[in-house]
């Protein structure tokens, strides 16, 4: 059995509270797509992603183990997956787009399940050229969508990683600024920068870098933000894919350790192949 020391406890709590306070749209797992009454309430980190961890050397109890290895994901998307029109650059509706975000068995090694909509009330970049960046984090990406689904994406057998997707329409022109808008951000913003406004005290972002992208649909961007708090670094992971005027952001945290977390790419190729 896997045991928590204080220094471990400390940690995974500083940084499940970040997440539950900025990511309240990935540690939010609920049946509808629009918030609720209780939308600008932090919620409780998912379970799968606030893991219990163990120390790393026991002279350092504050030191705790990376995120466990993801199983093997296949190596092609599911022939069953069919496109719903969207690479053409249709503008979906609500309901396309429930019928082309990614569902449980179009990736074999993953289960997927509804996932409350953001806050209302989100965070705002104390530079305006880093407000990309927290209006991805509030799960409202810019320009406004006209349309948008939330769902999280767990292991089929371990329940583990977490990761969070919203797939948004916005037509062509808008969702092709919405990515040309990120990638000025992530450069413009490596040094970090802050955010308030969230209901919380003021969130710090020490920095910002670009991922490596694996090639899916007409345009895709991969980035980290490290979040800080109380000493903590948290790495945010973002995938960014867009197909037409449709826009499907994956999004992770590491909550036990700093290595930058994992989003398989079979993702993106899945649903890419549904948007199209």
């Amino acid at each position: 059995m896997r045991t928590r020391t204080a220094g471990t406890s400390r940690r995974t709590g500083t940084v499940a509270a970040l997440a539950a306070l900025v990511l309240g749209v990935t540690t939010a797992c609920g049946g509808g797509d629009s918030g609720g009454d209780d939308a600008d309430k932090p919620k409780k980190p998912d379970s799968a992603a606030n893991a219990t961890a163990e120390p790393k050397d026991p002279k350092d109890p504050g030191q705790v183990s990376e995120p466990p290895v993801l199983e093997e994901q296949p190596k092609t998307v599911n022939p069953a997956v069919k496109g719903v029109g969207a690479g053409g650059g249709k503008e979906l509706t609500k309901a396309e787009l429930d019928a082309a975000v990614l569902a449980t068995g179009d990736v074999s090694t993953f289960k997927a399940g509804p996932m409350d909509g953001p806050p209302a009330q989100g965070e705002t970049a104390d530079d305006p050229a880093c407000a990309p960046l927290t209006a991805m984090i509030n799960g409202r990406p810019e320009p406004e969508a006209s349309a948008a689904v939330y769902r999280q994406l767990v292991g089929a057998k371990t329940g583990r990683p977490a990761i969070s997707e919203f797939l948004t329409t916005h037509g062509t022109q808008g969702a092709t600024t919405l990515l040309s808008r990120l990638n000025d951000a992530v450069k413009a913003c490596e040094d970090g920068f802050k955010g308030s406004g969230a209901g919380s005290s003021p969130s710090t972002y020490s920095a910002v870098k670009r991922l490596d992208a694996p090639k899916a649909g007409d345009d895709t961007l991969a980035y980290q933000v490290t979040g800080d708090f109380e000493g903590d670094p948290v790495p945010l992971v973002f995938h960014v894919v867009r197909v037409g005027g449709t826009v499907a952001t994956f999004y992770t945290a590491n909550l036990e350790g700093t290595k930058t977390p994992e989003i398989p790419s079979i993702l993106l190729a899945t649903q890419a192949a549904k948007l199209k």
